[in-house]
């Protein structure tokens, strides 16, 4: 659905697309009516829809990706009531040859976001201010996970890319990209409330009195933790498309974590399973001296971002 500016610059709508092209047909709008799609968050003329390009009369050459329509260019409606199967495999291989054939980008791109990272980790540890710098991290997360979604969608989908393009975010959709990381870290993370309140019943005696926790305590705390971490994890399984659909869709954040949400539950444990493999491939890295995160990192980030054309656009798009 869709809302417009009409001519007497009043907003009309909701609307449907084939509404809005028999509006079209009849004269009553044109390429330069403003328009805005369900979930999005910025105002676009209409020929900036490529669902409306035919109505308009605007010739539209293909998207470099080949395999499919790019995921932008079909409504979010039909997106969502469509179906999907997830290769595994196809995912964690058509991610290592990217890597391999766009090595020098993809290793530009992880050293630029690993070092800010790092950088900003270090001058946290830096005493009274530190913590200014962390809360500054809080801030620009979303904004640099989204650039790195961003550019592996560049490349996958055979667009130009270069490093640079981790700063999408702060470029474009960065409150959206803020709002979306926090509000789905924090949702998550209220599901681990119970246990914060079993540790300290349990333990803060002990820590009262100087005495040791005794081993039935620990593993009670321990037991209660892990129940707790169950729906976490499902929380952030089912929200892990957030931050792509926000750069690539132009949703505000919630539509976006509604909309993954949606898409992922239809074969919930597929995607977990994705997850956990790309978990346990940057373990690997970790264990290569963390220099394997720079390997680790690109083919877990490229897997995710394969899963996400096929789910989002239909296709099973091929390794560049």
């Amino acid at each position: 659905m869709y809302k417009i500016i009409g001519a007497d610059q009043k907003e009309y709508g909701p609307i449907s697309g084939d509404h809005l092209r028999q509006w079209i047909v009849e004269g009553r709008i044109n390429a330069n009516t403003q328009a805005l799609v369900e979930g999005a968050a910025q105002w676009q003329p209409l020929s900036a829809y490529p669902e409306f390009a035919e109505a308009l009369g605007i010739t539209t050459s293909p998207p470099p990706f080949s395999t499919g329509a790019s995921s932008a260019s079909v409504p979010i409606e039909e997106i969502l009531g469509r179906d999907y199967t997830l290769d595994i495999g196809g995912c964690i291989s058509n991610a290592w040859t990217l890597l391999t054939a766009n090595f020098g980008v993809v290793l530009g791109a992880v050293l630029i976001y690993l070092g800010i990272e790092f950088g900003i980790a270090l001058l946290g540890a830096i005493p009274f201010i530190g913590p200014l710098f962390s809360l500054a991290n809080l801030f620009i997360a979303g904004a640099l996970e989204g650039g790195l979604f961003y550019l592996f969608l560049q490349l996958i989908r055979r667009r130009p890319a270069s490093p640079g393009d981790v700063f999408a975010g702060f470029r474009n959709c960065f409150l959206q990209l803020f709002l979306g990381r926090l509000v789905s870290a924090l949702l998550a993370g209220l599901c681990m409330i119970p246990a914060i309140i079993v540790g300290l019943v349990v333990f803060m005696p002990t820590i009262l009195h100087h005495q040791q926790p005794m081993p039935a305590h620990i593993l009670i705390v321990v037991a209660v933790g892990l129940l707790c971490f169950i729906p976490a994890v499902v929380l952030q399984t089912n929200w892990i498309f957030t931050l792509p659909l926000i750069l690539d869709r132009n949703l505000s954040f919630w539509p976006a974590m509604q909309a993954s949400w949606k898409m992922v539950s239809k074969h919930w444990w597929q995607m977990f399973a994705l997850v956990i493999l790309v978990g346990l491939i940057n373990v690997l890295g970790v264990l290569m001296c963390c220099v394997g995160l720079l390997f680790t990192i690109p083919v877990g980030l490229g897997a995710l971002m394969y899963a996400y054309e096929t789910i989002f656009s239909g296709s099973n798009p091929p390794a560049r």
